[in-house]
């Protein structure tokens, strides 16, 4: 199954955790009902909510398939690289992208989902203590064994990206990059507040987009609710002149389509030049409808104009 050029992904972060198996059961069923194929998971989450380890995701996510025997109508995207090797710990003992760690992260991964291959494998964070050739080489072995339909890097740096692809040479490589991405810019030189989050520039946009063959996922896109509810508090590195004009014209443009602010910003992301996949993560039926109800969201010439010069 290919991905849809213009679709709004599945987060399922929470699935295991925060996210109870039956509501979780439901949002994917209604996910699939509603003509949604891509889900997004990882072989960390959500190791840091409770009592959980890494894995709850996949394993939910895996239970949900075999219930529904619904493989053959979703797309699989999961990751390796950040699962904590030590009870307890953080990033700071994750877990590397190394041939011995990726190996076997992918079969604990296929295991708890309970099929045979993911159609995108990502290393999820960096590790500049294993060679890159290592990395790469694994990586693509995946691709031809048919483990993995593809290969994707999440929160790296630009020029690693590039170096890896470029060691790829001819074989499987770096097709898919996801990073944080909404239509509130940060400053940058304010951390945000997930140490483990690496927000899109304005370089790794020129770079998908003179590629031609990255597709560039983009998570966080409603910022946790930050966009439309007072009590959430948005990263200290939205604070800036910017973000209330930027606001304002999301606001302006949401009461002219009759669509939501959290839609109008899907919309903007689906739209972009960079072809983007904006990728939600909900835990209530009524947040995937709002989701989903982006696809309906077209902004005219005019509109995405405005939203675009807003903080000019």
């Amino acid at each position: 199954m290919t991905i849809p050029q213009r679709t709004v992904v599945l987060g399922t972060l929470g699935f295991g955790t925060a996210v109870d198996e039956e509501t979780s059961f439901a949002i994917l069923d209604r996910f699939v009902e509603n003509g949604g194929t891509v889900l997004d998971t990882a072989n960390n989450y959500a190791f840091w909510i409770g009592d959980a380890t890494g894995g709850e995701s996949e394993a939910v996510i895996g239970r949900w398939l075999a219930s529904r025997k619904a493989r053959d109508q979703v797309v699989i995207s999961t990751k390796v690289g950040a699962r904590p090797t030590v009870p307890g710990a953080g990033l700071e003992a994750a877990e590397g992208l190394s041939e011995k760690v990726i190996r076997a992260g992918i079969e604990g991964s296929l295991r708890r989902l309970g099929t045979d291959h993911v159609e995108v494998y990502w290393s999820h964070i960096e590790d500049r203590a294993v060679p890159l050739d290592e990395t790469v080489q694994t990586l693509a072995e995946l691709v031809t064994s048919g483990k993995a339909g593809a290969v994707g890097a999440s929160n790296h740096a630009v020029w690693r990206v590039e170096r890896a692809r470029a060691l790829a040479g001819d074989g499987p490589r770096y097709t898919h990059l996801q990073y944080r991405y909404s239509y509130l810019q940060p400053r940058f030189d304010v951390p945000l507040r997930s140490a483990g989050h690496v927000h899109v520039t304005s370089e790794l946009l020129d770079y998908v987009h003179a590629e031609g063959d990255l597709r560039l996922w983009v998570y966080s896109p409603l910022l946790s609710g930050g966009l439309t509810r007072d009590d959430v508090e948005i990263d200290a590195a939205y604070d800036h002149p910017g973000t209330p004009k930027r606001l304002a014209a999301l606001r302006a443009v949401a009461e002219e389509t009759g669509a939501t602010i959290n839609q109008v910003t899907l919309s903007w992301l689906l739209d972009h030049e960079a072809g983007l996949l904006p990728l939600v993560g909900v835990s209530r039926i009524a947040q995937l409808d709002e989701a989903l109800g982006a696809l309906d969201v077209r902004l005219t010439a005019e509109q995405r104009k405005r939203l675009d010069e807003a903080a000019l």
